[in-house]
């Protein structure tokens, strides 16, 4: 690869992943009126299944690219992201979503912790600012009243396993192919999902509107976000990634009011410019 090209690449990289923290705002803000009439465990083996179905009937042909090697990194990946939704949910199902949000956006302050201690990166004093601007402008967005319990904890443990992915990604990602990883992953999801939604059973979505909300967050929150995500993370750093992803919280407030009709606070406005000014500076900080 010429380093012209290499250099496009990182540039493109950050707004490609902004995208898909857009998508995944918007998803959560469908996603809640359709969690509420299908389980979470079924509505997720739903929505990883169609999804790698799909990503198999485009590109039949990718099965022959996944051998031992990717299987095994890819699967990984794949567990740590589909254990992170699973205890995600359930975490969101036992406490509100504001703190639920507040809580998985800590991988922005995990991801750095693991980078430094399994890929040896260096955090250096500006990036750590800039983690601890987008933490306080998390907690902004999303703390309205504290408690501790059992959702709460169970939460934490996603943030743990998201930064893991984040991490996994990083250091597998490079001289693999995108879409081959891709499609593990998502399977590994659908695999969790499922086994999850034995002891209840699975029952599919009960209308048109959920097998909607299904459809897009199937194809658009996850084929085409984790093939840019996988993408993404072979031209950038782990941390930066992180950064990047926690702006997720604020396209959620955004589409939650347009869509929702929640009112904008000062307090969650202060926090959502706060995250941005994170975003920005880390993001700016690495391309000079």
């Amino acid at each position: 690869m010429s380093n012209a090209k290499h250099l496009y690449k990182m540039k493109l990289a950050p707004w490609a992943l902004l995208s898909v923290a857009m998508c995944w705002g918007l998803a959560f803000v469908i996603m809640k009126d359709a969690i509420q009439r299908q389980s979470v465990n079924n509505f997720l083996f739903t929505r990883f299944g169609l999804a790698a179905l799909v990503m198999l009937l485009i590109r039949p042909k990718v099965i022959k690219l996944i051998d031992r090697d990717l299987m095994l990194r890819a699967g990984v990946a794949g567990i740590f992201l589909g254990g992170g939704f699973i205890f995600q949910t359930q975490g969101l199902a036992r406490t509100s979503a504001a703190i639920t949000g507040f809580v998985t956006g800590l991988y922005i302050v995990l991801t750095p912790v693991f980078a430094a201690i399994i890929l040896r990166q260096r955090v250096n004093l500006f990036t750590w600012s800039c983690i601890a601007i987008g933490t306080f402008g998390l907690g902004l967005l999303s703390i309205h009243g504290w408690s501790v319990g059992i959702g709460e904890l169970l939460t934490f443990i996603s943030a743990i396993l998201f930064a893991l992915h984040i991490i996994a990604l990083s250091k597998w990602s490079p001289g693999r192919d995108t879409y081959a990883m891709t499609l593990v992953q998502l399977a590994m999801c659908a695999a969790l999902a499922g086994i999850a939604s034995i002891p209840d059973g699975y029952a599919p979505p009960p209308d048109a509107r959920v097998w909607g909300v299904v459809i897009f967050t199937a194809l658009f929150a996850t084929v085409i976000a984790f093939i840019i995500q996988t993408w993404s993370q072979a031209h950038m750093s782990p941390i930066k990634v992180a950064v990047i992803l926690t702006t997720e919280v604020v396209f959620t407030a955004a589409f939650a009011i347009v869509f929702g009709g929640e009112t904008l606070t000062l307090q969650s406005s202060i926090g959502g410019v706060l995250v941005i000014s994170a975003m920005y500076l880390i993001v700016m900080k690495e391309e000079k």
